[in-house]
């Protein structure tokens, strides 16, 4: 079976999230085929679950400070910082008949991609229900899941070598939580692909790794293709309601 892949891509969170909602529209609507895809923000930015409060989650003028934008998705699970320069982030749209209905389950073959392609790198990953893949214990990769209209999507992160300082001074936490030793129990609890391989992949080369993975998971052929006309007019047409604040203090 062939799924689609599209090309890296390199966008605002706004557009992000966009592209990802047109896609799940018209996969619903029969319109889009399965597809795959992998991109990067610019600039970085923090994005919110679809039912968090923006004032409880997101220092705003620290935001502010560092030009991060701030977007909404909707897809639910928590705030999340999104290094332009140390993350890479995946998306998956398909027809629910081609997922497990309980949601778990379709966690985890979706995130065996995310394990399998880590393998490829020679990092020995594990799927840690509910949405996260671990490696040693420690978190490298989280996802987030929405079903609507017969379609699903998933996206989330895989952490190749993000500025933790910077997302904890973005996220609302205690003061002390910035401390020095703070940060050090942090990555106790999170690692990254550089942290494990003592060295940083490319952006390309995370992502070839990725492709294999996802292939070997979903036991499908990705074939390169692009978004089409209706896909990006469509996402053009949404972005406006990812830039709004009316969608961004909606909670």
């Amino acid at each position: 079976m062939n799924w689609r892949l599209l090309p890296l891509r390199v966008d605002d969170a706004f557009m992000s999230m966009a592209i990802d909602e047109a896609l799940l529209i018209l996969n619903a609507e029969k319109k889009s085929p399965n597809t795959v895809r992998f991109w990067r923000w610019l600039p970085s930015a923090v994005s919110l679950g679809c039912f968090q409060s923006l004032e409880r989650e997101v220092d705003l003028e620290a935001a502010r400070r560092h030009g991060v934008d701030i977007v909404r998705r909707i897809t639910g699970g928590g705030a999340v910082f999104h290094d332009h320069q140390g993350e890479l982030t995946y998306s998956l749209v398909c027809g629910e008949e081609d997922m497990p209905r309980d949601i778990v389950e379709s966690y985890k073959i979706i995130c065996d991609g995310i394990v399998q392609g880590l393998k490829q790198l020679g990092i020995p990953a594990e799927f840690r229900p509910i949405n996260d893949v671990q490696v040693n214990g420690k978190k490298i990769s989280g996802s987030a899941q929405t079903r609507r209209w017969g379609s699903l999507l998933q996206h989330g992160t895989i952490l190749i070598s993000p500025d933790v300082r910077l997302m904890f001074e973005l996220l609302k936490v205690s003061p002390e939580k910035i401390s020095d030793k703070f940060i050090s129990s942090v990555f106790e609890r999170v690692t990254t692909i550089e942290r494990e391989l003592g060295r940083r992949p490319s952006f390309e080369q995370v992502r070839e790794a990725m492709i294999k993975g996802f292939e070997r998971a979903l036991n499908v052929d990705l074939v390169e293709g692009e978004l089409t006309r209706a896909e990006l007019d469509l996402a053009a047409k949404l972005r406006p309601k990812y830039a709004s604040k009316e969608w961004l203090r909606k909670r």
